[in-house]
């Protein structure tokens, strides 16, 4: 179970790093082009909270039955163990925070530019915080 719960982990990690890096540029490119917020800019925005929501709670599983993560959590000496165990789970977790308020202000906003600037800051600065915790030397 663990290796399939790790692999599907590593591989919807792609997908979702891939809608949410769409998301912020539409999100730059309606900000400085001033144009509308239409239904098709929510969406691409909603697509890339599910698919970081999802990778979320597959990560929360993988957390509590990987060896690198719940387990080895006292072992903060070990750069390796401490980036899987305690890093990358908390700042991971901060960024999908700050996407999900990104999402929920929006909602209460009416014009298009304050739209595409909250995504743009809140979805870029979770982005930023995810590809900066990455585990790149197991990823890639």
């Amino acid at each position: 179970m663990y290796d399939f719960i790790q692999k599907f982990h590593s591989g919807w990690a792609y997908l979702a790093l891939l809608v949410l890096v769409v998301a912020v540029i539409n999100s730059f490119i309606g900000m400085f082009s001033k144009k509308d917020f239409t239904s098709k800019d929510r969406k691409i925005a909603l697509f890339a909270l599910i698919a970081i929501h999802i990778q979320l709670l597959v990560g929360i599983i993988l957390y509590f039955v990987s060896p690198l993560g719940f387990a080895s959590f006292g072992q903060m000496a070990d750069k390796a163990l401490r980036l899987t165990s305690l890093e990358h789970p908390l700042i991971n977790i901060i960024a999908i925070v700050l996407i999900t308020i990104g999402w929920s202000k929006h909602k209460k906003l009416l014009i298009s530019e304050s739209k595409f600037k909250t995504f743009s800051i809140f979805y870029g600065l979770g982005l930023v915080l995810i590809l900066s915790r990455i585990p790149w030397n197991m990823w890639l």
